[in-house]
Parts: structure tokens; C-alpha cells; sequence
């Protein structure tokens, strides 16, 4: 084959390139044709590197039969890595046979401080070495040698019959067989980064040693990986010197009688056997008798009619991406879908909309799919640049002249026609990105995004093209692949590549709406989606679009106040430090702290002592630690939420107007950016001052806060069917209360004092999260016995509280995910995980989605119907705000007391549980005012 090779260095290249280094491009004369090569790969070494690299994620590269592939993924990755920019003309991957080998034989302690081989790498080397033979490379073994051997002995043959030789290890003891043809690359930080071993740099390593010399470096100083000896009180340094000297082991060992008496001498007369068991242990053999030769070798090229199957059998989802933007074609693979369909379907029909053909476009019905390209993900102020509509019997026809969508053209009254079934993605953003444009979005029936959500909560990808991968769909590249990312993102100029990725997005939705949709009716998740989630992403979009008015002036005048604050705090920690120092800084912070004032450090970092806010916390009362908090929580209200709000200020309409994510949280519950107005705090007073700034749009409005009171408690309550749980909130009782009566020993007729109703508190909100002794005690201030015992104590009183929490993980371990009341899964991948913090992290979480999402569910519940009331009773109330338990209205004072009414009786009865729901409302003149 046509390669060429630069003489000083040895690297390849193909021909049509030049050698590129940093000082310009490799004269023409420094390059010479190459000689043919052979590619030699360390199965066993890379494979345990593999594993290893990813080893903290085990637990979560599984397939969906329950093979770990860990190292699969990460083997995959080198030989793609080497083979496709390499080509060779003979590949081998060598494996070891066994632990027993000719070296075990003459040292039975031979690698015996090994470990065994973990289960999970036990079970990948099987489908390894399968992925070996589907890349076209040549797979063997030879029982009582290892993989070294098999490699230095073909290495040799090769050099010999003119090859030139590439060795892929991880293992450094390989470097012994380097020569002006062999090259030795060496894996290191995993997988990922490689070195690239030629004499010279065996040379410069070795203080000019020939790589054969390794072997007597690795005699002298022993190996502990492999376990064998060297000699004793020989270190590196100390071989490295002594082999410079004599060259080698044997001629050492000639002149040993000439060296001067020292206890060096003594060490290596005492340790000749050692030293030179140790050099033949560390020899890799060039002859072992191995039964293939060369031309066994032939490199043939992935077969790629095998290979397809093989990654889906393993979920690569990437490499199939990969192999399908090259061309080849990827069938459904049948363990990801319940219905059959043209998933080989690329043959894509999207053409420009012209004058002429928008008679085409106006003859669209019964089903479309629509997408709307925006130039910024936040479509409230982004600017729409293509859009294309179509389906597979008629075609799709793309544009990136947004006026056919605000003129009275085909394709807005088709967008309006309710009749017209309308497959989109993300279909929040298109109706609020519509509405900007004039344009009532009609008759939406499937949301990609959305159904593709609720089918995993794990993959909550905001891209098509991803999405559609995790679908089995490869007809359709990401955005990143087309435009670019960041700095680099561009829309492509030539309309042809533009609506090409545009068209594709369109057919991908239209291709995934029938087998998405028959899963969610096999979960039993078709209600969820008609009725709760779907309806939920027009009410939303009206939130967003309507937005809350923001008093500008209100949070000018609490910016200069907190101005004044953090400066009287700042002198106040000057003066209490004694000097003045940069307060933000972590570094002169720790000093100050624990240098110059002596307290006692808790925790340390690689730069300093930390002073995060958990470890000021635990500090104590100490006064400069208390200023210290205070004015970091004070500067974060002014930077996030002041300064924050200021800035999002819509100036043509005084308002705010956030982003809820519908698709982002595990548990369902709605998310809130660009402002996130679910995180004002509350806890301080200069937080909940943020809220006065939140008023209604009109002067003769008011603003209604409608809660659910401990929502969560009373789905736990329900969910357990504990009778004592559900008899507190039956019969009214203050839960906290009556949960400390019970865990506490407190009769009746005694009251309850305050610090143990809040422990009674964090014991119940504990339980619904899975919260453990250590946790408990963290929290609520008293030992781990304490807090084991008062755990033990609550599951004696709530008994089915208990039941159901070992039930539900049991569950969980058997289906692989838990469900809330609305039947919106969880899965939870790490339930029976070997480590224990992903175990037990994935049991707490069993416990807690069915009740957190649960009440996800019933807040949903409550917006789409209170949203229908008041349409119903033709008010002018708009619902401005979701914050998780909480909603939040502007109406006309004189509609108030009716809203408030409305509103309180239809979320209190939303959703019938063995347990009454209780909203709480208020009335004011601000946000800050109905609290």
C-alpha cells in the first residue's frame, strides 16, 4: 500500500499528506516509502486499561440484557482510534491463555499477588474478542505463553520479512522489543492518551540504553506488578547505573569479583539468582512456538453486514451513529421497540418552497410534522431562521423565508386548521415561538421531545437528532455534527445542506410518532401524555408568554439597600479580622481563618484550606464565620436575583418571562430558567424581599398564591396506606405534632415544644427522601444510636410506611424502575449496583420519586384543570407562576375573592387520595404581599 514513512521519526502517513510539525511541513526528501506494516495489539493489557479507565461508572455501562461493557466501550474506541487512520496490511491481537504459562512453571509465585479478575471484565472478554474478529483483525492465543510472547515473536518474524511493526500495549515491559521497525505506542491515562516508544526515546528514558537492556533493568530491580524479585536493596536508580556500566546481567556478574567490597557487592552476590531468574522471567520470547505465521495476518476491514447487530446487541448508540452518517443502513434493533417500522428509511423527499410550489404545500392534510429552526435555545427572544412541514407521502418542503409563516400563506392556515394532526418537537417552544409570529398553533398530537422523555426520564436530551439514536433512528445527525458548537456555531449557507438537516429532523418525527406512541400505551403512559403532559405544554406556554411584571424600581432601591448591607458587613469582618482582605477570596480567607485567628481547619483542598459553606457551618458561633455567611448570602441575593432580574427585564413589556423545563427532572417536576424564579429564597428576609418586586400587570390587579400544605406527606400518607399516618391528616392534626407525640412519648394532654416538633419534622421529611442514621443525625443534631433508634422508633409507629419502603425497592430491583401515581416511571439503573453508594443512592431514590413525582403529578393535574375553570367562568385571571407546590395568579381585584375560591376548591380536589388535600391561598398587592 501506498504510505510513507519520515525517517527521524517513524510515523506513518498516507499519501496524499505531508509530515506537519510544529515548525512547518516535512521537506519532500526527509519522507521515503514505507515498508509494509503489521499491527500488533495486546488484547488482555488494553482490556484490563479499558475496564479500569471507566471503572468508577461500571454500574452504568450496561446493556439491556445486564452485560457490562465498560471495557467494551472503551477497546471499541482504541481500535477505531488506530485501525481507521492506520489501514495496516497484517493486524494480530494477541490474548493471554490462561494464568498458567512457562514462567509460572519456573516461578509459581509468578504474578501471585494479583487479584482475580473482576466478574464484570470476566464476562466482556467473550464479546471482545468477537469485536476483534468484526474489525477484521485476527484474534489468538497460545496455551502455557502469554500475549507478550505471541507479540514478540511475530513482532520479529516481521521485522525480518521487511515489515514494520506497531505493538498497542498498556504494558511498559513491551518496550524491551523496540527496534528501528518496531514501535512500541504505550497506553497511559486509560485509554485516551498514548506514547510512542522508538530507540531514541528508549535512549533519552534510559540514560542511553538499548531497549534489549530492559530486561537486565527489570532483573535487578524486580517487578512488584508481576511479582518477582530482583535482587534485594536494588531500587532503579541503582540498576539503571550498574547495567550503564556492565551492559548486562551476565557480564555483571563475570566481573563481579573485580568490584570493591561494599553492601552493594554483598546484595548482588546474594541476590545472583534472584537477578537472574528475574531477567528470564522479564524477557518476552521472540520464538515461542506459536502456529500461525504472517500471512494468517491479513487485515480485511470491519465487516460492517455484523458489526451493525454486534453494537446494537451492546447499545452503541455512537457508533451507530456513526455508521449510519456514513451510509450504511441500521435496522431497528428489536429489544428498544414494540412496533415495526421503515427505520431504514433514508430516502428523504424535502425540496425548496417557491412560489410554485406552495400549491403543493396547501394540499398537506390529515397529519404533518412541522420544526421551527431558532438561532438561541431561548426561544422567548430568539430569532426563528428555517422551518420546514411535510410528510412521507407527500414530502417536506423547507424555507428560510419566515414571512410565509406571518402572511396568510398555506402554511399558516394549515399551522391554525385544528383538523390538521401536527407531529412537532417541542412543542412549547414552537407555540410561544409561534405566537411571537401571529400564529395560534393548532391540533398538536405528538411531541417528540416529550413522549421521548417520558418513555426514559434518564435520557432527557434537548436534542432531535440525539434523541432520535436513543430511538434506534439514524437517518438524522445532531445539531452539533451540522452547525458547530459555541464559537464554532453556524448555520450552513447552501440550502441544499440546511434543509437536508431540516428535512431529516422532519421525517425523524413523523417516523417515531407510531412505535413512540405503542410504547407509551405498553407502559400504560398514554394518559399521562394525553392528559396530563400535552395539554400541561399549552398551558405553559401561556405562562411564559403572559410572564409576571417585574417593578424595575422596586429592585433598584433593594440593590442600593444591599449595597449599604454589604458594606457595613464588610467593614464589620475587617474589623473583626483586624485587617482588611479580599472577603470572596477562598485562599485569604483560610488564611485569616485559620493561620492568623487559629481556629482549628475542618477540611483541606489542593489549594488551601477550604472554606465552603458547610464547613463555615460547622465552625460554630463564632462571629467573624456568622458575618462571613451572612454576607455571602446577602452578595449572592444581589449578583443572582437582583442584578439577575434586572437584567431579564423584557423592555417592551416590564415583565419576566422564564422558561419552565418540562423534560428535565427525573421526578417530573417542572424546572424554571432564564430567570429560574423557583429558587428565590425564602429562608432570610433580604430574599423574600425580592418577591415585593412581583406585581400584577394592571393597577386595579392583585396577585393570589394558592400552596398545597405538605403535599409530599400526604402522598406518602396514601401511597403506604399507613392507617396512623393517614389518621393525622384525616382527623387535622398538625402531622409534625403528632409524629413527635408518637416517636417522642409525648402524651395528648402535653404540648409539643418547638425544637422537637422540627425534629419530628426532619425525621418525616427524612423518611420520604430515605434519609439514614448518619444523615439524620447530621441534620436534626443528635448521635447516629439517637438517630438509629428514632428511625427504628417512626417505622414501629408508621409500620406500613416501612412495608411499602421495602416493598417499593424490592419492586424497583425486580422491574428496574418505580412508578408514581400517574404511572410516570423512574428507572433507576443502579439498583442492583455492586458499590454501595450507587446502591443505596438508587434505593433512596426508589423510596422517594413515587412520592415526589406523585405530587408532580397532582400540581399538573391542578393547573390544567384550574386553568379550564377559569376559562369556563370567563375570567380575566391569568396563572402567572408554578414554584413545585405553589401557583401563583394576577386577576382583577374585584374577581379576587371568586378566584381565590375557585382556585382553592378545584386543587383541593384534583386528585382523590385516601387523604384530604389542603391548599393554602393569600391575597396581595405583590408576590411578597400573598405569602
Amino acid at each position: 500500500m501506498a504510505l510513507f514513512v519520515c525517517k527521524g521519526c517513524h510515523h506513518y502517513l498516507n499519501s496524499d499528506k505531508l509530515l506537519v510539525e510544529k515548525k512547518g511541513i516535512l521537506p519532500r526528501n526527509e519522507i521515503i516509502m514505507a515498508k509494509p506494516t503489521l499491527l500488533l495489539i495486546d488484547g488482555n493489557s488494553l482490556a484490563f486499561r479499558a475496564f479500569y479507565a471507566l471503572i468508577n461508572q461500571v454500574d452504568r455501562f450496561v446493556n439491556h440484557e445486564g452485560l457490562h461493557t465498560n471495557a467494551l466501550v472503551g477497546f471499541n474506541n482504541l481500535l477505531d482510534g488506530i485501525i481507521d487512520p492506520f489501514n495496516p496490511d497484517l493486524a494480530l491481537v494477541a490474548w493471554d491463555a490462561g494464568k498458567t504459562t512457562f514462567r509460572t512453571g519456573k516461578f509459581d509465585n509468578y504474578k501471585g499477588n494479583r487479584d482475580n479478575t473482576p466478574q464484570e471484565l470476566v464476562e466482556q472478554f467473550e464479546p471482545l474478542r468477537k469485536m476483534v474478529e468484526l474489525h477484521g483483525i485476527k484474534s489468538y492465543e497460545l496455551p502455557g505463553f502469554e500475549a507478550d510472547d505471541i507479540i514478540g515473536t511475530m513482532a520479529r518474524l516481521g521485522e525480518e520479512n521487511g515489515y514494520s511493526v506497531t505493538i498497542v500495549t498498556g504494558d511498559r515491559d513491551m518496550t524491551q522489543l523496540v527496534s528501528d521497525d518496531i514501535t512500541v505506542w504505550v497506553t497511559k491515562k486509560g485509554i485516551s492518551e498514548i506514547d510512542h516508544y522508538t530507540p531514541a526515546m528508549i535512549a533519552e528514558l534510559y540514560d542511553g540504553l538499548e531497549p534489549k537492556q530492559i530486561v537486565d533493568i527489570k532483573g535487578l530491580q524486580g517487578d512488584t506488578s508481576d511479582n518477582y524479585p530482583g535482587v534485594a536493596g536494588i531500587g532503579p536508580k541503582t540498576a539503571l547505573k550498574l547495567i550503564k556500566q556492565y551492559h548486562s546481567i551476565p557480564e555483571m556478574y563475570e566481573q563481579i569479583d573485580e568490584m570493591k567490597a561494599s553492601k552493594q557487592k554483598e546484595k548482588l552476590v546474594n541476590g545472583k539468582q534472584d537477578a537472574m531468574l528475574s531477567r528470564d522471567l522479564a524477557k518476552i520470547l521472540t520464538d515461542a512456538p506459536v502456529t500461525i505465521s504472517l500471512s494468517d495476518l491479513n487485515y480485511h476491514g470491519p465487516d460492517y453486514e455484523n458489526i451493525i447487530p454486534f453494537y446494537q446487541h451492546l447499545d452503541f448508540k455512537a457508533q451507530l451513529v456513526k455508521l449510519a452518517n456514513q451510509g450504511y443502513t441500521v435496522p431497528t434493533s428489536g429489544h428498544t421497540k414494540d412496533a415495526e417500522f421503515d427505520i431504514n428509511n433514508t430516502t428523504l423527499d424535502v425540496s425548496a418552497i417557491t412560489p410554485a410550489s406552495l400549491a403543493h404545500v396547501s394540499q398537506l392534510k390529515d397529519t404533518v410534522s412541522f420544526y421551527l429552526e431558532l438561532d438561541n435555545e431561548n426561544y422567548h427572544i430568539a430569532n426563528p431562521i428555517g422551518f420546514v412541514i411535510g410528510n412521507q407521502a407527500d414530502g417536506y418542503f423547507a424555507s428560510r423565508d419566515i414571512d410565509l409563516l406571518t402572511q396568510n400563506s398555506p402554511v399558516k392556515r394549515i399551522l391554525e386548521d385544528s383538523t390538521i394532526l401536527k407531529n412537532v418537537f417541542n412543542a412549547k417552544e414552537l407555540y410561544v415561538s409561534l405566537k411571537r409570529l401571529g400564529i395560534a398553533l393548532k391540533g398538536v398530537s405528538f411531541d417528540l421531545l416529550l413522549v421521548s422523555y417520558l418513555l426514559d426520564t434518564n435520557d432527557n436530551n434537548n436534542d432531535l437528532g440525539a434523541l432520535a439514536h436513543d430511538n434506534d433512528y439514524y437517518a438524522v445527525m445532531t445539531d452539533e455534527e451540522v452547525y458547530g458548537k459555541g464559537a464554532k456555531f453556524a448555520i450552513p449557507a447552501a440550502d441544499a445542506d440546511f434543509f437536508e438537516h431540516l428535512g431529516r429532523k422532519a421525517m425523524a418525527i413523523n417516523l417515531l410518532r407510531e412505535p413512540l406512541l405503542d410504547r407509551l400505551l405498553s407502559h400504560e403512559q398514554t394518559k399521562l401524555y394525553e392528559d396530563i403532559e400535552l395539554p400541561l405544554t399549552k398551558i405553559l406556554a401561556d405562562m411564559e408568554s403572559t410572564g409576571i411584571t417585574v417593578d424595575s424600581e422596586q429592585l433598584l432601591q433593594m440593590r442600593s439597600k444591599l449595597t449599604e448591607r454589604l458594606s457595613e458587613l464588610e467593614q464589620k469582618i475587617y474589623q473583626q479580622a483586624g485587617h482588611e482582605f479580599n472577603i470572596q477570596s477562598p485562599k485569604q480567607l483560610g488564611v485569616v481563618l485559620f493561620e492568623e485567628m487559629k481556629y482549628t481547619p475542618i477540611k483541606k483542598t489542593k489549594t488551601g484550606y477550604s472554606t465552603s459553606v458547610e464547613v463555615l457551618e460547622k465552625m460554630g458561633d463564632v462571629p467573624i464565620v456568622e458575618s462571613i455567611l451572612a454576607y455571602r448570602q446577602v452578595a449572592k441575593i444581589q449578583s443572582t436575583y437582583v442584578e439577575g432580574l434586572l437584567r431579564v427585564i423584557h423592555g417592551s413589556d416590564s415583565k419576566v418571562h422564564t422558561r419552565y423545563l418540562q423534560t428535565l427532572t427525573q421526578t417530573g417536576r417542572l424546572s424554571s430558567v432564564d430567570p429560574n424564579l423557583q429558587n428565590i429564597p425564602v429562608r432570610i428576609e433580604e430574599g423574600r424581599q425580592i418577591r415585593k418586586a412581583f406585581v400584577p400587570s394592571h393597577s386595579d390587579w392583585q396577585i393570589l398564591s394558592a400552596d398545597y400544605s405538605q403535599i409530599e406527606l400526604r402522598v406518602l400518607a396514601h401511597i403506604t396506606g399507613d392507617k396512623n399516618l393517614q389518621a393525622a391528616f384525616i382527623n387535622g392534626e398538625d402531622i409534625h405534632a403528632a409524629t413527635a407525640r408518637r416517636i417522642f412519648g409525648i402524651k395528648d394532654d402535653e404540648p409539643v415544644e418547638g425544637n422537637v416538633r422540627r425534629q419530628a419534622k426532619a425525621v418525616n421529611f427524612g423518611i420520604v427522601y430515605g434519609i439514614s442514621d448518619f444523615g439524620l443525625s447530621k441534620n436534626i443534631g443528635v448521635s447516629r444510636k439517637e438517630a438509629k433508634a428514632i428511625i427504628e422508633t417512626y417505622f414501629d409507629q408508621y409500620p406500613d410506611v416501612k412495608k411499602w419502603s421495602d416493598d417499593i425497592i424490592a419492586s424497583a430491583r425486580e422491574t428496574g424502575y418505580v412508578e408514581t401515581i400517574a404511572h410516570r416511571r423512574r428507572y433507576l439503573p443502579d439498583i442492583k449496583a455492586k458499590r454501595f453508594n450507587a446502591r443505596s443512592f438508587a434505593e433512596r431514590t426508589a423510596m422517594n420519586s413515587p412520592i415526589q413525582g406523585s405530587a408532580a403529578d397532582i400540581i399538573k393535574i391542578a393547573m390544567i384543570k384550574v386553568q379550564a375553570a377559569i376559562e369556563q367562568a370567563g375570567m380575566q385571571a391569568h396563572m402567572l407562576l408554578q414554584v413545585h407546590d405553589e401557583l401563583i395568579f394576577e386577576a382583577p381585584a374585584s374577581e379576587m375573592a371568586d378566584l381565590e375560591k375557585l382556585v382553592t376548591k378545584v386543587m383541593d380536589s384534583a386528585v382523590k387520595l385516601d387523604v384530604p388535600l389542603l391548599v393554602s391561598s393569600h391575597v396581595g398587592a405583590s408576590w411578597y404581599d400573598a405569602k
